[in-house]
């Protein structure tokens, strides 16, 4: 599943710039949210042109907003801020972002998540970083992919997620590193009506209650990333390999392993055309763990891939196993001329294995649709309301940049 052809991997450097030069977002008569602010309130500026990007500038995009929790946990306010930057020559060096999304809820969750994807000079390094400290009450369905409706059951827990990684390239767009990743999952309790965890669930690590569950161990990746702005992707693919490994010696609860493979690929379908988006967006991730002794919560469940963006039109967390297959089509289209309206419609499948053969026997599709607007051409990001539902359950997700 992570194959790819041998001649992506046997470029050489020259064709690593050549590569960007020819997919590098061509701002020229482009719109976005801030020449309108431009246009409407005539702010007084020394010049009347916008600034190309360039190494050690910053280009932040806000959005304040309410929206509707994916998980069914009510009404929630969001603001997210992504930080955009080049950490060397634009021509050679993809686009880094660090994005905080502070949000809440009167229903008492609560979530400080700070992501970082850093490329250094000329991309010979890359460091990926993933902090949350989240109070997180949130449903739960058990354990398969054909558990019923009424088999829902809320679950309180606070959770600290500190993921690290360092890559070196050891090809173009080839990388390999070593990283750590620690979940803890704290005071693990359900509503007093409701049986515990484990009884619920059938399954006996991680559930019961009131528990503390602590997961601390070393990850090795494999990346292979043709992007250069992940923000908002162009034409290119994408392929990530983690195997993850914890163990006592490193604090863990228990030991146990797991394995997160990820593949994404971009087709531009107005070839030559870097001004207008017309994309056709892939994307399959399969995320499965080694060992039975894997912590309910840390289980591969829908919407809790590396980035929480899968399932859209799913409720977070509808669907959890001991293994996890999911894919997702997005067309991309723009509106206007000028960059500055968009569209996209998706669809998306979803299926767990099941607890007792661990076989993939049913499959849950959703789909929809959303609207793009361009805040920030500069650094191409869009804010993104999409509106997905599957059956029983519909959402509205609001957002900056893409869901992948």
């Amino acid at each position: 599943m992570l194959l790819f052809p041998v001649a992506l991997l046997a470029q050489d450097s020259n064709a690593v710039v050549s590569t960007f030069k020819q997919v590098q977002y061509d701002t020229v008569g482009q719109k976005d949210l801030i020449d309108v602010f431009k246009l409407v309130f005539k702010p007084k500026t020394r010049s009347s042109s916008r600034v190309e990007p360039q190494e050690g500038k910053v280009y932040f995009s806000f959005l304040p907003t309410a929206s509707t929790l994916p998980s069914g946990g009510g009404k929630m306010f969001v603001t997210s801020t992504t930080a955009s930057f080049y950490m060397g020559n634009d021509k050679t060096t993809n686009l880094s972002n660090i994005s905080f999304t502070p949000y809440f809820n009167f229903n008492g969750r609560f979530g400080l998540p700070l992501r970082s994807s850093v490329w250094l000079n000329d991309n010979k390094w890359y460091i990926a970083g993933d902090t949350r400290f989240l109070v997180y009450p949130q449903d739960t369905w058990g354990l398969g992919g054909n558990t019923p409706e009424n088999a829902r059951m809320r679950v309180d827990y606070k959770y600290i997620r500190f993921y690290q990684s360092l890559l070196r390239r050891i090809k173009p767009y080839l990388f390999a590193g070593i990283g750590y990743n620690l979940d803890y999952h704290m005071r693990i309790v359900t509503n007093k009506q409701d049986p515990e965890l484990g009884d619920a669930s059938g399954y006996q690590f991680g559930t019961a209650y009131g528990q503390n569950s602590f997961s601390s161990g070393v990850t090795l990746n494999l990346l292979y990333d043709t992007r250069n702005n992940s923000i908002n992707p162009l034409p290119g693919c994408y392929a990530n390999l983690v195997y993850r490994y914890n163990s006592e010696v490193f604090g863990s609860n228990r030991s146990w392993s797991s394995v997160y493979a990820d593949i994404r690929k971009y087709i531009s379908l107005s070839p030559g055309n870097t001004s207008r988006q017309n994309t056709l967006a892939l994307w399959s991730y399969f995320w499965t763990t080694m060992d039975r002794g894997t912590p309910y919560l840390s289980l591969p469940a829908v919407g809790w891939d590396f980035y929480n963006n899968s399932g859209r039109g799913i409720e977070q967390n509808r669907y959890r196993g001991q293994a996890l297959w999911y894919s997702e089509a997005e067309y991309r289209r723009s509106i206007t001329r000028n960059g500055l309206l968009g569209f996209v419609l998706f669809a998306n499948v979803t299926t767990v294995n099941e607890p007792d053969t661990r076989q993939f026997n049913y499959f849950h599709p959703a789909g929809g649709g959303g609207l793009r607007i361009k805040f920030n051409k500069t650094s191409n990001t869009n804010i993104a309301i999409d509106y997905g539902m599957s059956k029983g359950f519909s959402s509205i997700r609001f957002g900056l940049g893409e869901a992948f």
